[in-house]
Protein backbone atom coordinates (compact mmCIF):
# COMPACT_ATOMS: atom_id res chain seq x y z
CA UNK A 1 0.00 0.00 0.00
CA UNK A 2 2.67 2.69 1.09
CA UNK A 3 4.65 1.27 -2.30
CA UNK A 4 1.67 2.14 -4.55
CA UNK A 5 0.99 5.60 -2.75
CA UNK A 6 4.81 6.16 -3.19
CA UNK A 7 4.27 5.77 -6.91
CA UNK A 8 0.89 7.92 -7.15
CA UNK A 9 2.86 10.60 -5.57
CA UNK A 10 5.98 9.94 -7.77
CA UNK A 11 3.84 10.16 -10.81
CA UNK A 12 1.59 13.38 -9.82
CA UNK A 13 5.11 15.05 -9.09
CA UNK A 14 6.47 14.14 -12.64
CA UNK A 15 3.13 14.94 -14.69
CA UNK A 16 3.50 18.79 -12.48
CA UNK A 17 7.38 19.20 -13.59
CA UNK A 18 6.38 18.10 -17.51
CA UNK A 19 3.53 20.91 -17.46
CA UNK A 20 5.45 23.49 -15.64
CA UNK A 21 8.19 22.91 -18.20
CA UNK A 22 5.39 23.61 -21.33
CA UNK A 23 4.08 26.72 -19.61
CA UNK A 24 7.53 27.99 -19.53
CA UNK A 25 8.19 27.10 -22.93
CA UNK A 26 4.81 28.53 -24.02
CA UNK A 27 6.15 31.80 -21.67
CA UNK A 28 8.74 32.39 -24.31
CA UNK A 29 8.52 34.05 -27.93
CA UNK A 30 8.09 31.12 -29.97
CA UNK A 31 4.83 29.98 -27.37
CA UNK A 32 3.20 33.27 -27.35
CA UNK A 33 3.59 33.43 -31.21
CA UNK A 34 1.65 30.17 -30.88
CA UNK A 35 -0.72 30.96 -27.98
CA UNK A 36 -1.85 33.74 -30.37
CA UNK A 37 -2.13 31.95 -33.33
CA UNK A 38 -4.50 29.14 -31.57
CA UNK A 39 -6.72 32.18 -29.94
CA UNK A 40 -7.33 33.57 -33.51
CA UNK A 41 -8.01 29.99 -34.60
CA UNK A 42 -10.28 29.17 -31.91
CA UNK A 43 -11.98 32.96 -30.95
CA UNK A 44 -15.04 32.26 -33.38
CA UNK A 45 -15.88 28.84 -32.11
CA UNK A 46 -15.35 29.56 -28.21
CA UNK A 47 -17.24 33.04 -28.93
CA UNK A 48 -20.36 30.72 -30.42
CA UNK A 49 -20.06 28.68 -27.58
CA UNK A 50 -23.43 28.49 -25.51
CA UNK A 51 -23.81 26.35 -21.96
CA UNK A 52 -23.39 26.54 -18.56
CA UNK A 53 -20.11 25.28 -18.23
CA UNK A 54 -16.72 24.97 -19.80
CA UNK A 55 -13.47 23.25 -18.72
CA UNK A 56 -10.05 23.86 -19.78
CA UNK A 57 -7.35 20.82 -19.41
CA UNK A 58 -3.56 20.88 -19.81
CA UNK A 59 -2.06 24.26 -20.22
CA UNK A 60 -3.79 26.50 -18.23
CA UNK A 61 -1.86 28.97 -16.08
CA UNK A 62 -1.97 31.80 -17.95
CA UNK A 63 -2.83 30.48 -20.89
CA UNK A 64 -6.23 30.14 -21.16
CA UNK A 65 -7.97 29.79 -24.44
CA UNK A 66 -11.62 30.24 -22.89
CA UNK A 67 -11.45 34.01 -21.34
CA UNK A 68 -13.78 35.44 -23.93
CA UNK A 69 -16.24 32.65 -24.15
CA UNK A 70 -19.50 33.49 -22.96
CA UNK A 71 -20.01 31.09 -20.67
CA UNK A 72 -19.36 32.31 -16.98
CA UNK A 73 -18.45 29.04 -15.39
CA UNK A 74 -15.01 28.48 -16.59
CA UNK A 75 -13.32 26.44 -14.89
CA UNK A 76 -8.94 25.54 -15.04
CA UNK A 77 -8.06 22.09 -13.90
CA UNK A 78 -4.40 20.74 -13.54
CA UNK A 79 -2.83 18.17 -11.49
CA UNK A 80 -1.40 21.03 -8.79
CA UNK A 81 -2.66 24.19 -7.66
CA UNK A 82 -2.25 27.16 -9.10
CA UNK A 83 -2.70 30.70 -9.94
CA UNK A 84 -5.69 30.11 -11.89
CA UNK A 85 -6.78 26.33 -11.19
CA UNK A 86 -9.96 25.97 -9.79
CA UNK A 87 -9.79 22.11 -9.79
CA UNK A 88 -7.32 20.00 -8.81
CA UNK A 89 -7.78 16.58 -10.73
CA UNK A 90 -5.83 13.77 -12.93
CA UNK A 91 -7.74 14.33 -16.12
CA UNK A 92 -7.78 10.24 -16.51
CA UNK A 93 -10.09 10.68 -13.29
CA UNK A 94 -11.95 13.59 -13.68
CA UNK A 95 -14.08 14.33 -10.74
CA UNK A 96 -17.46 15.45 -12.42
CA UNK A 97 -20.77 13.87 -13.16
CA UNK A 98 -21.64 12.26 -16.37
CA UNK A 99 -22.78 14.71 -19.40
CA UNK A 100 -21.84 17.45 -17.07
CA UNK A 101 -19.73 19.75 -19.05
CA UNK A 102 -20.79 22.03 -22.39
CA UNK A 103 -17.55 22.96 -23.61
CA UNK A 104 -14.14 21.19 -22.89
CA UNK A 105 -10.63 22.66 -24.24
CA UNK A 106 -7.98 19.92 -23.60
CA UNK A 107 -4.41 21.62 -24.86
CA UNK A 108 -2.06 19.07 -24.72
CA UNK A 109 -3.27 17.10 -22.08
CA UNK A 110 -3.43 13.47 -24.24
CA UNK A 111 -0.16 13.64 -25.43
CA UNK A 112 1.60 13.67 -22.25
CA UNK A 113 -0.40 11.64 -20.50
CA UNK A 114 0.72 7.88 -19.48
CA UNK A 115 -2.95 6.66 -21.24
CA UNK A 116 -3.98 9.24 -23.33
CA UNK A 117 -7.30 6.77 -24.18
CA UNK A 118 -8.22 6.84 -20.83
CA UNK A 119 -7.75 10.71 -20.90
CA UNK A 120 -10.08 10.94 -23.98
CA UNK A 121 -12.59 8.71 -22.50
CA UNK A 122 -13.12 10.66 -18.98
CA UNK A 123 -13.00 13.61 -21.42
CA UNK A 124 -16.35 12.41 -23.35
CA UNK A 125 -17.77 11.06 -20.65
CA UNK A 126 -17.90 14.10 -18.88
CA UNK A 127 -19.07 16.49 -21.79
CA UNK A 128 -22.35 16.89 -22.80
CA UNK A 129 -24.47 15.45 -25.55
CA UNK A 130 -23.86 17.93 -28.43
CA UNK A 131 -21.36 19.85 -26.34
CA UNK A 132 -18.22 21.09 -27.60
CA UNK A 133 -14.48 19.43 -28.14
CA UNK A 134 -11.44 21.32 -29.09
CA UNK A 135 -8.32 19.22 -28.40
CA UNK A 136 -4.83 20.95 -29.72
CA UNK A 137 -1.76 18.63 -30.30
CA UNK A 138 1.53 18.94 -31.69
CA UNK A 139 1.93 17.21 -34.95
CA UNK A 140 4.68 15.20 -34.92
CA UNK A 141 4.56 15.04 -38.90
CA UNK A 142 5.92 18.52 -38.82
CA UNK A 143 9.12 20.73 -38.57
CA UNK A 144 7.94 21.07 -34.92
CA UNK A 145 7.49 17.38 -34.52
CA UNK A 146 10.80 16.90 -35.94
CA UNK A 147 12.70 19.26 -33.76
CA UNK A 148 10.75 17.86 -30.80
CA UNK A 149 11.12 14.15 -31.38
CA UNK A 150 15.21 15.01 -32.11
CA UNK A 151 15.43 16.89 -28.44
CA UNK A 152 13.62 13.94 -27.02
CA UNK A 153 16.24 11.52 -28.38
CA UNK A 154 18.87 14.09 -26.41
CA UNK A 155 16.94 13.27 -23.78
CA UNK A 156 15.58 17.08 -23.19
CA UNK A 157 13.44 16.96 -19.63
CA UNK A 158 10.60 18.11 -21.41
CA UNK A 159 10.54 16.39 -24.72
CA UNK A 160 11.71 13.23 -23.88
CA UNK A 161 8.46 12.65 -22.16
CA UNK A 162 6.57 13.60 -24.70
CA UNK A 163 4.25 10.19 -26.91
CA UNK A 164 3.24 12.28 -29.84
CA UNK A 165 -0.40 12.07 -30.75
CA UNK A 166 -1.08 11.95 -34.63
CA UNK A 167 -4.24 13.43 -36.22
CA UNK A 168 -5.30 10.32 -37.75
CA UNK A 169 -5.10 8.36 -34.62
CA UNK A 170 -7.40 10.60 -32.88
CA UNK A 171 -9.88 10.79 -35.15
CA UNK A 172 -10.02 7.07 -35.09
CA UNK A 173 -9.90 7.65 -31.26
CA UNK A 174 -13.23 10.17 -31.36
CA UNK A 175 -14.99 8.06 -33.97
CA UNK A 176 -14.87 4.96 -31.27
CA UNK A 177 -16.01 7.03 -28.66
CA UNK A 178 -18.98 8.78 -30.72
CA UNK A 179 -17.35 12.21 -31.63
CA UNK A 180 -17.72 13.69 -34.80
CA UNK A 181 -14.97 15.75 -35.80
CA UNK A 182 -16.16 18.73 -37.31
CA UNK A 183 -13.14 20.83 -38.29
CA UNK A 184 -9.55 21.17 -37.97
CA UNK A 185 -7.27 24.06 -37.39
CA UNK A 186 -3.13 23.41 -38.44
CA UNK A 187 -0.75 25.79 -37.65
CA UNK A 188 2.31 26.67 -36.77
CA UNK A 189 3.93 25.34 -39.68
CA UNK A 190 6.96 27.84 -40.01
CA UNK A 191 8.08 28.83 -36.95
CA UNK A 192 9.27 32.20 -36.96
CA UNK A 193 13.43 33.01 -36.86
CA UNK A 194 15.57 35.73 -37.55
CA UNK A 195 14.47 39.45 -38.01
CA UNK A 196 13.74 42.02 -39.91
CA UNK A 197 12.68 41.31 -43.86
CA UNK A 198 13.11 37.48 -43.54
CA UNK A 199 10.96 37.07 -40.30
CA UNK A 200 8.19 38.99 -42.32
CA UNK A 201 8.01 36.67 -44.78
CA UNK A 202 8.41 33.85 -42.73
CA UNK A 203 4.93 35.31 -40.36
CA UNK A 204 3.39 35.62 -43.96
CA UNK A 205 4.54 32.12 -45.04
CA UNK A 206 2.86 31.01 -41.80
CA UNK A 207 -0.18 32.59 -42.09
CA UNK A 208 -1.34 31.73 -45.32
CA UNK A 209 0.01 28.12 -44.56
CA UNK A 210 -2.58 28.25 -41.17
CA UNK A 211 -5.15 29.96 -43.84
CA UNK A 212 -5.41 26.48 -46.50
CA UNK A 213 -4.68 24.35 -43.32
CA UNK A 214 -1.42 22.92 -45.03
CA UNK A 215 -0.77 19.24 -43.26
CA UNK A 216 2.73 20.35 -42.03
CA UNK A 217 1.32 22.44 -39.24
CA UNK A 218 3.26 22.23 -36.07
CA UNK A 219 0.17 22.51 -34.32
CA UNK A 220 -3.43 20.70 -35.04
CA UNK A 221 -6.88 21.67 -33.42
CA UNK A 222 -9.14 19.37 -33.64
CA UNK A 223 -12.83 20.58 -33.06
CA UNK A 224 -15.56 17.93 -32.36
CA UNK A 225 -18.84 17.43 -30.98
CA UNK A 226 -20.45 14.50 -28.90
CA UNK A 227 -23.02 12.74 -30.64
CA UNK A 228 -23.86 10.22 -28.92
CA UNK A 229 -26.85 9.90 -26.38
CA UNK A 230 -26.64 10.57 -22.63
CA UNK A 231 -24.09 7.88 -21.07
CA UNK A 232 -25.72 5.02 -19.49
CA UNK A 233 -22.52 3.46 -18.76
CA UNK A 234 -21.57 1.58 -14.84
CA UNK A 235 -19.64 3.96 -12.76
CA UNK A 236 -16.55 2.30 -10.25
CA UNK A 237 -17.51 3.48 -6.88
CA UNK A 238 -16.60 6.39 -5.47
CA UNK A 239 -14.15 4.78 -2.71
CA UNK A 240 -12.20 3.55 -6.21
CA UNK A 241 -12.55 7.36 -7.77
CA UNK A 242 -10.99 8.54 -4.14
CA UNK A 243 -13.18 11.24 -3.86
CA UNK A 244 -17.10 12.55 -4.35
CA UNK A 245 -18.25 13.68 -7.73
CA UNK A 246 -18.63 17.37 -8.12
CA UNK A 247 -22.41 17.82 -10.03
CA UNK A 248 -22.15 20.75 -12.39
CA UNK A 249 -25.20 20.34 -13.82
CA UNK A 250 -27.62 23.34 -12.26
CA UNK A 251 -30.94 21.63 -11.13
CA UNK A 252 -34.32 22.92 -12.46
CA UNK A 253 -36.79 24.55 -10.54
CA UNK A 254 -40.18 22.39 -10.16
CA UNK A 255 -43.22 23.51 -11.96
CA UNK A 256 -45.69 24.80 -9.66
CA UNK A 257 -49.06 22.91 -10.05
CA UNK A 258 -52.53 24.33 -8.92
CA UNK A 259 -55.08 21.42 -7.30
CA UNK A 260 -59.18 22.13 -7.37
CA UNK A 261 -61.12 20.50 -5.16
CA UNK A 262 -62.82 17.64 -6.79
CA UNK A 263 -66.77 18.38 -7.40
CA UNK A 264 -69.48 15.92 -5.77
CA UNK A 265 -71.44 13.93 -8.15
CA UNK A 266 -74.86 14.13 -7.81
CA UNK A 267 -77.53 10.99 -8.64
CA UNK A 268 -80.84 11.80 -11.18
CA UNK A 269 -82.93 12.42 -8.36
CA UNK A 270 -80.71 15.09 -6.54
CA UNK A 271 -78.93 13.16 -3.99
CA UNK A 272 -75.40 14.04 -3.90
CA UNK A 273 -72.79 11.24 -3.93
CA UNK A 274 -69.28 10.97 -2.82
Amino acid sequence: MRDMRRSTTIMQTHCNDIYQQLESWYSKENGQYLMGAARAATQDLLDTSFGYHILQLGVTGGHALCQRSPINHQVHCADSAGEGIGLVADPSELPLDSDSVDTIVAHHCLEFADNPHQVLREVQRVLTPQGQLLIIGFNPFSLLGCSTRARGVLRDPLWSKHRPLSERRLRDWLNLLGCEVLDTFRLYALPPIGGGRFRQFITSGDAWAAQHSLMLGGVYIVYATKQVAGAHRPRRSLKARRGRLIGLVPKSTPVPQTFYPRKKATNVKGNVTS
